[in-house]
């Protein structure tokens, strides 16, 4: 990555040593078939992409940065439209980070839409911590409401921009979240069966 001295999680040589069931190879290289859609993901394109939009994001977080260091004291719906962007690309680049060296989960590696779903929430998450006064980060304007104005109008327009986006591509969160849920709740069960089999076990045995 170009802001953090930090390696992929799942590298192309780490297939070459060991065995993982769930990673394939063909022409196009290693690749997975993602638990929350069951599409086809080639690792090195899932990577490019989060480099391609950590990119972007860096550079958009410099401006930004730069910016609200010139604001004036009374300027105080700029300060509050700046501060809401740059907690947008701060969340992103957080997400990023965290997708991109993560190295035990396959559930990370996921379609560039779907991603955006995942950085869209946290975002939304975010804007509910921040409008129920659950925020104490350091930097925070005094005037907390036009922070979360701001967010309001412009977090989907600027993740779009960064993540080079359609419109549409949004649309589908729903139907990602669904998919997320439903496999959040197989592995539920699934531990729950395996418990239930442990302590039969147990009891035959004691």
């Amino acid at each position: 990555m170009v802001a953090a001295d930090m390696k992929r999680g799942f590298a192309a040589n780490r297939f070459e040593k060991s065995v993982e069931p769930r990673v394939k190879k063909d022409d196009g290289g290693y690749f997975i078939y993602t638990l929350s859609e069951n599409v086809k993901v080639y690792f090195e394109d899932y990577y490019g992409f989060l480099e391609q939009v950590e990119s972007r994001a860096l550079n958009d977080l410099k401006d930004v940065k730069m910016k609200l260091s010139e604001v004036q004291p009374h300027q105080d719906e700029l300060n509050a439209y700046l501060y809401a962007r740059k907690k947008v690309i701060e969340v992103l680049l957080q997400t990023i980070y965290s997708f991109y060296s993560e190295g035990n989960n396959f559930g990370v590696v996921m379609t560039p839409w779907c991603f955006g779903t995942v950085v869209l929430e946290k975002v939304e998450a975010y804007r509910d911590k921040l409008s129920k006064g659950n925020v104490n980060d350091e930097d925070l304007p005094e005037y907390t409401y036009d922070v979360v104005r701001y967010l309001d109008e412009i977090y989907r327009k600027t993740l779009l921009d960064l993540f080079d986006f359609p419109e549409k591509a949004f649309s589908m969160r729903w139907q990602y979240s669904e998919l997320l849920k439903r496999y959040s709740k197989a592995l539920t069960n699934i531990t729950t069966s395996l418990q239930s089999v442990m302590m039969l076990v147990k009891s035959y045995g004691s």
